[in-house]
């Protein structure tokens, strides 16, 4: 059983971190109109928004993504060592 969590764990944690990936590569190359953009937009926004208020943008630079990617990696292994 506790294979399987962490199984579904490293799981999420892999398609949380490519989502956010695919965000910021999108958002250099790709019109914001877009609609796959748009899409991505939808599904990775409310996770770095609250990230945003905390952490604001340093010169033109959003850290968020960075910083959303270390907190899921975190909280990935903190689930992993709590299962094991």
């Amino acid at each position: 059983m506790n294979t399987l969590l962490v199984l579904i764990i490293n799981s999420v944690a892999s398609l949380l971190n490519l989502l956010v990936l695919v965000y910021v590569i999108l958002s250099y190359f790709m019109d914001p109109y877009h609609p796959v953009r748009r899409f991505v937009d939808r599904l990775v926004e409310p996770m770095l928004s609250p990230i945003r208020r905390v952490v604001p943008l340093i010169g033109m630079f959003d850290f968020s993504p960075f910083i959303f990617l270390i907190l899921v990696q975190f909280i990935q292994r903190v689930l992993i060592q709590i299962l094991r």
